[in-house]
């Protein structure tokens, strides 16, 4: 036996509490303020971008809105308002291009979810004034890019002024983009989804956990300014048979084949207006071209919203309607591909309505006790050419939900957008955002970032 005459050791200290790290709620503070600023900051730029519109259709044209104003003009101002209107969207848009970080919803995606690159607010807000002038004289696009862009500007533009992080300030960015997506379409749960689907790809909590918040405060300062209700009105759905189901289905085969058709057009126009080295004269072409068409239908003039208005109160007919279908293609073609700066979501709108109204047309034709009704295949329509082109399913379902505001559409809903994703994504796996990406060289992948830095 051997004795330990060694003195014993002192009892162990119970382990101590981990420290927080001083500078913790420090930046907590900072991020909170700077979310707050990002999401009331993009409801105030879209109430003043929506309410300016307004009020230059209402002063210049005396008139409610884009529709109106071109029923009433003369022949040619409808082809000399959007031809000036475009060429100076092309010139302020050219001064946004020289600056970097500004480009469009692409840059979102790729500061956001890939972490390359930078939002930069003036080349944003310059893009978005571009924007703003071809709306405002007839082009064909929407409102909802400049104030996606917008949001997510401003999300950059904040995280850096407060010193956060950079994964802070990715969360920023997409809770601006949501933001700016709820101002555009009174739409809060589709605007999250919107960042989960199109922007991200994934679920990263950091990430879309300041969009969750975000959303609901742009939206009821959204709500507050301009009113509140479906954009669209509300709108009553029924289902009287499951048989119904298989004309979704139907529609949603076709808008999975009319979406990339869509894309290649947009594609095909850019080619053409190429040709002309001058950007400003390529976007007052294109405002011209738009112009003409308006002389004979105004309804291509504009995002559409008041077009998609007369196609779900069932105001047109058949033969309109899918002249209005083709026409409106040409219009956004010759507006976005010529270089006037502006979103093509809800022009995808209105393509869709016009599609889901001719199969709602034909299908009640062919069989009237089948049940629905025109404008429910429109509204169904709408969002299958939103998962066609964007291929987000999930985020058309909820937009159109909303917009609806009938849980009865679900199951035409779910059916006719899982169809056009899936047959989009198999004639054209980019969407119109990635398309975007991938025309300047960015292979668009979708890469998950934890705070430390890992990556998988």
């Amino acid at each position: 036996m051997i004795l330990d005459n060694s003195p014993p050791s002192p009892p162990s200290a119970p382990p101590s509490e981990p420290e927080i790290d001083p500078t913790f709620w420090g930046n907590l503070l900072r991020y909170a303020l700077a979310l707050l600023g990002v999401a009331c900051g993009a409801a105030a730029f879209a109430i003043v971008f929506r309410h300016t519109v307004a009020w230059v259709f209402g002063r210049a044209f005396g008139a409610a809105d884009v529709l109106s104003a071109f029923q009433k003009l003369p022949w040619y101002a409808s082809i000399l308002i959007p031809a000036v209107g475009g060429g100076l969207a092309g010139c302020t848009g050219l001064l946004a291009a020289k600056l970097k970080g500004g480009q469009g919803v692409g840059d979102v995606m790729e500061a956001v979810a890939l972490g390359k690159g930078q939002i930069s607010l003036l080349p944003t807000v310059i893009k978005a004034s571009a924007s703003w002038l071809s709306i405002v004289s007839g082009g064909s696009v929407g409102r909802e890019g400049p104030l996606i862009q917008f949001g997510g500007g401003l999300g950059g533009a904040l995280g850096r002024l407060f010193g956060l992080r950079e994964r802070q300030v990715r969360g920023l960015i997409a809770a601006g983009a949501a933001a700016g997506f709820a101002a555009a379409y009174n739409t809060p749960i589709a605007a999250v989804l919107f960042v989960v689907e199109v922007v991200t790809g994934v679920i990263a909590p950091d990430i879309v956990l300041p969009a969750i918040i975000a959303v609901p405060i742009a939206t009821a300062l959204t709500r507050l300014a301009i009113g509140g209700g479906p954009i669209y009105g509300q709108r009553s759905f029924s289902l009287r048979s499951n048989a119904e189901l298989a004309a979704y289905a139907v529609l949603g085969l076709l808008a999975g084949l009319g979406g990339p058709l869509f894309m290649r057009l947009l594609a095909l126009g850019e080619r053409f207006f190429e040709k002309l080295a001058y950007r400003p004269a390529r976007a007052a072409l294109g405002g011209a071209l738009v112009g003409l068409m308006a002389i004979v239908r105004p309804e291509v003039t504009g995002n559409g919203y008041e077009a998609i208005n007369l196609i779900l109160n069932a105001r047109l007919t058949i033969g309109l309607v899918v002249v209005l279908l083709f026409a409106k293609a040409i219009a956004t073609t010759a507006s976005v591909s010529s270089g006037s700066p502006g979103g093509v979501f809800t022009p995808s709108l209105f393509l869709g309505a016009a599609l889901g109204s001719s199969v709602g047309h034909v299908v009640l034709r062919i069989n009237p006790h089948l049940g629905g009704a025109v404008e429910a295949y429109a509204l169904v329509g709408m969002a299958a050419m939103i998962a066609a082109t964007v291929h987000a399913p999930i985020m058309a379902t909820a937009l159109v939900f909303e917009l609806s505001g009938d849980y009865a559409i679900a199951l035409p809903l779910l059916t006719a957008t899982a169809i056009a994703a899936l047959l989009s994504l198999r004639i054209h796996p980019e969407s119109i955002y990635t398309e975007e990406l991938r025309r300047r060289g960015r292979r668009w992948q979708v890469k998950v970032v934890s705070e430390d830095g890992a990556s998988s």
